[in-house]
């Protein structure tokens, strides 16, 4: 049986007994229906992970008593930088989700000019707790024990000026190369475009800013495709699927 895994950034393991932060009470003990005695997992984000036991359960809290630490060897060695332009719901939701499975460090949410969402009035703030809680269930599923770090929402213009993203690659359908004819990298900034794709200008403004056009098959993919599909061929290719 597998054992349910928990985010718990408070994790001290100084401590032996600790409660559970709420989210994850009401999960394990309303939706998963575990009971005192039974093991779950718990992990800080940040690699530590510990295997823990329920042992007592009230009403509003439950604790934990931590058995010992999980030594967690599953992360990417492959520094990935996922510059994800906004689309709507729950595509977004998927790019997202499916990107920290395919082991991303970071994901940065776009905001380009076909983007169909609006963000204004306190919007970006709310849609990035939703991301950050789709990326902490990932982790939870996935078996990561380090959450990827998500940037606050940005507009092209300002990450193109970002010096730190090396290995800048961006999806083009009428690009000359794919990923199979480029020389490996270790480390890459990857944007994908939106629902619509890229404006040509916005094209040219980021060909400017040192980004390799690559195309990706004869196909052209949904935006959320896109990226499922790129980070699993340069896992495959450079990474930790091959």
């Amino acid at each position: 049986m597998r054992i349910p895994r928990f985010y718990c950034p408070e994790l001290n393991s100084q401590l032996k007994s600790m409660p559970l932060a709420d989210a994850a009470h009401r999960h394990a003990v309303q939706v998963l229906r575990l009971k005192q005695g039974d093991l779950l997992r718990v992990f800080d984000g940040q690699g530590v992970e510990y295997q823990a036991e329920i042992t007592q359960i009230a009403k509003r809290q439950s604790t934990i008593t931590l058995l010992k630490q999980i030594n967690c060897d599953n992360e990417s060695a492959l520094n990935i930088t996922l510059l994800q332009a906004i689309s709507r719901g729950e595509r977004m939701d998927y790019a997202v989700q499916k990107a920290v499975e395919l082991g991303v460090t970071k994901i940065i949410p776009v905001v380009t000019e076909r983007c169909n969402v609006q963000l204004s009035n306190g919007r970006d703030k709310k849609r990035w707790a939703h991301w950050q809680g789709v990326m902490i269930a990932a982790c939870e599923q996935s078996g990561r024990s380090v959450l990827p770090e998500l940037s606050p929402v940005t507009t092209l213009e300002d990450v193109l000026q970002d010096q730190s993203l090396s290995g800048r690659l961006v999806l083009d359908p009428l690009a000359q190369q794919g990923f199979s004819t480029l020389v490996p990298l270790t480390a890459l900034s990857l944007l994908i475009g939106p629902e619509g794709g890229l404006s040509e200008q916005e094209l040219e403004q980021v060909q400017a800013a040192n980004f390799q056009t690559v195309k990706f098959g004869p196909r052209i993919l949904r935006t959320e495709t896109a990226t499922a599909a790129s980070l699993a061929v340069i896992q495959t290719l450079w990474g930790d699927l091959g």
